[in-house]
């Protein structure tokens, strides 16, 4: 069972506060703020977003695939600006869809936090324990922003 839509922007607000309560070293564990310029709009965008890094580079994944707004605004101006915990910065942003580096950021990201990917698989009906196939077919479905931190 597919998650609502409505459900999806409702977990969005509890990161949100928590940064804005000053909880950013500990919602930044798992958390960053992606901020987009609106590809209609033209103003800021803020979203929650779990991330895996490596090596210097965010890697973030699109639960909508390119449905996701953040997503098409990073696809009409990849200039990005991010807060990790405390730490802010500005970057560019390159979205790709490979599925085996998908499902490998994934996969790090369920070793990671592995509560709230517990919660999450079920909605894609998945087990906690999924399989690294199981976890490839969910990677053909998402598409994959990495975020360079400008230098």
């Amino acid at each position: 069972m597919k998650a609502p839509r409505f459900l999806w922007r409702w977990l969005k607000v509890g990161p949100r506060l928590a940064y804005a309560a000053g909880l950013a070293p500990l919602v930044g564990r798992f958390v960053l703020l992606l901020t987009t310029t609106g590809r209609r709009s033209g103003r800021a965008k803020v979203t929650p977003l779990t991330y895996d890094e490596l090596e210097g580079t965010y890697f973030v994944a699109s639960a909508h695939g390119r449905a996701s707004d953040w997503l098409r605004n990073i696809l009409h101006d990849p200039a990005v600006v991010v807060q990790v915990g405390k730490r802010r910065f500005q970057g560019r942003a390159e979205v790709f869809t490979d599925q085996v580096r998908m499902a490998d950021c994934l996969q790090r990201q369920m070793e990671h936090n592995p509560r709230m990917f517990g919660f999450l698989l079920p909605s894609e009906g998945l087990s906690g324990g999924a399989t690294r196939r199981q976890i490839e077919e969910l990677a053909a479905k998402r598409t994959l922003a990495a975020i360079h931190p400008d230098r």
